[in-house]
């Protein structure tokens, strides 16, 4: 007999949850401060809005298979999202669609990788029928304020733009042009010089390789390029974009440093515009905090005449965060404590002492409050266990349901 979750899986013991509500509060206050409604989608799902046409590959789900359907465990929140949105709220919608989520996704992990993780936690939102240069702010300025919430005053951000870099490896022939992004993707320039490409195309590939760094020189060399007008136009925009942060953040000292990548590729491949990445470095190397990104077609998928309103989200990696903070010692190092512990001072008085320990509970703040259960016979006993427990307060009930009180030292 097997008692132990399966390989991949892992359980939360009740300090790991605390800890784990800890961040989760201060990240949904920063939501409801920006005006996100929660939205909860079901963690089953068809295989087919999961793969959201074509752009999570079937080999990342954990598929699941009943006599009709095709299901899976989903891999990601925004394609369940927009699923929701296009097929239960049609009626309803006014646009903007803001909506946040905190719920936990499935990845299937590498076959020979068998402790690789599998569930995940994620707390993220998705900006629905907005476009542009004001939408992409809100994200990034919403997802700098998360942070900060948090107390990352130093993480990175890195910039992308798919459409841009897809658009630009478009010369290179369909059978190597995939090979060529994942080794821009990969960092491995080795790799990249080691493919049978003409000159041109290497020299080209080498160029698009090193287009990362400050925002303002890798936009002056991709604009030395010859540019058609939507490559233009997304140039242009990434300009309008960095000048508009720098503007919202002012000369605040708290500001994340932001590097424009445009080899930046993320794991789901629905994105159209922007993409990004929050990074934090650590004593034992980078963590990517959160990463997002726009996608304008993915709503369409879903809506029968294929009508689509553009969207744009991010999602912040919880164990990532949870792993820093905890590190920082900024987490609670323990569960919190009962505020009183109710005794029965006879089996008399079981009665009076629920009742007595419901009345503490009715209190408009919060009050912890336990009763004994008998497991200890002696007074001493019950001191000595409310001590352990951090618990400073005993009511002593008798049989009229009378309270002495003893606070405990």
């Amino acid at each position: 007999m097997v008692y132990q979750p399966p390989s991949g899986a892992r359980d939360l013991l009740p300090l790991d949850v605390a800890q784990k509500i800890w961040i989760e509060r201060r990240v949904q206050q920063v939501f409801h401060r920006w005006g996100y409604h929660r939205i909860i989608t079901s963690t089953l799902e068809h295989l087919e809005t999961l793969i959201a046409g074509g752009a999570v590959q079937p080999s990342t789900v954990i598929q699941l298979q009943d006599a009709e359907n095709r299901l899976g465990l989903r891999p990601e929140l925004t394609a369940s999202i927009a699923r929701a949105v296009v097929t239960r709220m049609g009626s309803l919608q006014s646009w903007p669609q803001r909506l946040y989520y905190n719920a936990n996704v499935f990845r299937k992990g590498n076959a020979v990788d068998h402790g690789q993780q599998l569930e995940y936690y994620q707390a993220g939102v998705e900006l629905l029928g907005a476009g542009g240069l004001r939408a992409d702010s809100e994200i990034l300025l919403l997802l700098r304020d998360c942070l900060q919430t948090l107390g990352f005053s130093n993480a990175d951000l890195i910039i992308g733009e798919a459409g841009l870099t897809q658009s630009l490896l478009s010369p290179f022939p369909p059978k190597e042009r995939e090979k060529v992004r994942a080794a821009i993707a990969n960092l491995d320039r080795i790799g990249l010089e080691s493919l049978s490409l003409s000159s041109e195309l290497r020299d080209r590939a080498l160029f698009l390789f090193d287009l990362r760094g400050r925002p303002e020189t890798v936009l002056s060399q991709v604009s030395q390029l010859d540019l058609d007008p939507s490559q233009r136009q997304a140039v242009n925009n990434l300009k309008s974009l960095m000048e508009l942060l720098q503007k919202c953040w002012g000369n605040s000292e708290i500001q994340p440093a932001i590097t424009l990548d445009l080899s930046l590729v993320q794991t789901f491949d629905y994105y159209t515009g922007i993409v990004f990445i929050a990074v934090s470095d650590t004593a034992s190397g980078a963590r990517i905090l959160g990463q997002g990104g726009r996608y304008d077609q993915l709503l369409g998928l879903y809506h029968p005449q294929g009508e689509t309103e553009p969207g744009i989200g991010f999602s912040l990696n919880l164990e990532e965060l949870h792993q820093v903070l905890l590190g920082r010692g900024e987490l609670p190092r323990e569960t919190p404590a009962s505020d009183w512990l109710v005794v029965a001072q006879t089996p008399e008085a079981d009665a009076a002492t629920f009742a007595y320990a419901g009345q503490l509970r009715e209190s408009s703040e919060l009050v912890r409050v336990e009763v004994e259960l008998g497991r200890r016979e002696t007074p001493e006993e019950i001191r000595d266990y409310a001590r352990r427990r951090g618990i400073d307060q005993i009511a002593w009930v008798n049989v009229n349901g009378d309270p002495k009180i003893e606070k405990i030292l």
